[in-house]
């Protein structure tokens, strides 16, 4: 098999991937164990990803009937930074700002393409619930986990998405990769809400990427330090040492080639980009907020979770014209969603425009009720 696995390789190059691994198909034991522990202790905060049914999601053997081998590949979507488009932006995490699991997928599938041709079966799982790819890729040799939870490829860091081929080929197995963060704790102090609250262990009650994709309100404590983001939290990423080291760097395990295998390698379909208009997230008609950002994690895949997410903007950028603040909010402050409704208020309140909130009729609903009592520290 060690032929197949050098074909494999080499077609994981040529398809963009950055870095692949072999492992066993068998149970994530561990893994499962700390799920279980974690949602028993409520850390999950709610999040359904791996945590729906961590028997399922560790056990590839659920995926693909006779699976004896995981083939796992990592695909970057590590892109520089961009210039607001405007004082009115929100900004979007690297990781969705294209689809990047999209051409994650197409490069996973031609890998199973290969194992079909060789009379093998192989099945693709990538954002998918079936599968805990982190602990597939740590499994696979690919990297080590970080101290913020996140797979760092060496040499390389975590702007990767993770994926794999489930398949009943047997394939040689990849050797671990050490752990390569040492002493450093940049990402537990540089996390903005202490949602780290241990070396490995994220509280998703309090993770900004988490709480903004999640139904409900945004819980108050947490919305000044959501800042201006809109889509997804990259913090912990970005004050990661490895996640600053010139690509190539020595000792990085990537596949490299002349066809897309570099660790900046950018998507084939850039569809999005680092900021969106506050204008566009609250006036544009729902379906063409779908048709635009459908491909994000929105419960319900309701728009008004991205509405909720965009007044809190608002109610976080000092430099907007007071008549803007007001274009922006009044619909909400008038409009019959009391989720959208509070989380005006507050944006009004930041902005100091109680004159606007005498404006508006009595309120019956009893939590825009607490948003127009509660104590809330204005922007300036």
């Amino acid at each position: 098999m060690a032929a197949l696995a050098t074909a494999l390789e080499a077609r994981g190059r040529e398809s963009g991937l950055a870095a692949l691994g072999f492992t066993s198909a068998d149970p994530f034991v561990s893994t499962r164990d700390d799920l279980q522990q974690r949602k028993a202790d409520g850390l999950h905060g709610g999040m359904q990803f791996t945590y729906r049914n961590p028997a399922r999601s560790t056990e590839p053997g659920r995926i693909l009937t006779d699976a004896r081998s995981l083939v796992v590949g990592a695909r970057s979507y590590r892109t520089a930074e961009e210039t607001p488009v405007s004082v009115g932006s929100a900004r979007v995490a690297r990781y969705a700002r294209s689809d990047h699991y999209g051409d994650l997928a197409a490069s996973l599938e031609s890998l199973a393409e290969l194992l079909r041709g060789e009379g093998w079966s192989a099945r693709v799982v990538a954002d998918d619930n079936a599968l805990v790819d982190r602990a597939a890729a740590y499994r696979a040799g690919i990297g080590w986990f970080g101290k913020n939870t996140n797979l760092l490829l060496p040499g390389s860091g975590s702007w990767f998405v993770l994926g794999a081929v489930v398949t009943d080929a047997l394939l040689p197995e990849s050797s671990p990769v050490e752990d390569g963060c040492g002493r450093c704790t940049a990402c537990l102090s540089g996390c903005p809400t202490d949602a780290i609250i241990a070396p490995g262990v994220l509280d998703a009650r309090r993770c900004l990427a988490w709480l903004v994709q999640a139904p409900g309100e945004i819980p108050e404590p947490y919305r000044v330090a959501m800042g201006d983001r809109v889509y997804g939290c990259d913090d912990c990423q970005e004050v990661c040492p490895p996640n600053r080291v010139p690509r190539h760097a020595p000792g990085a395990r990537h596949l490299s080639g002349p066809v897309g295998g570099g660790v900046d390698a950018p998507s084939a379909r850039v569809d999005g980009g680092q900021w969106v208009e506050l204008a566009v997230l609250l006036t544009a008609p729902s379906d063409e907020l779908l048709a635009r950002f459908g491909r994000w994690y929105i419960p319900r895949r309701d728009p008004r979770y991205l509405r909720r997410n965009a007044l809190v903007v608002v109610g976080n950028t000092p430099d907007l014209a007071p008549d803007e603040v007001f274009t922006l909010l009044w619909p909400y402050l008038v409009g019959p969603d009391p989720l959208l409704r509070a989380h005006a208020v507050w944006a009004a309140r930041r902005h100091r425009r109680q004159d606007v909130l005498r404006w508006l009729p009595a309120e019956v609903d009893m939590a825009v009720v607490e948003e127009l009592n509660r104590p809330v520290e204005p922007l300036v």
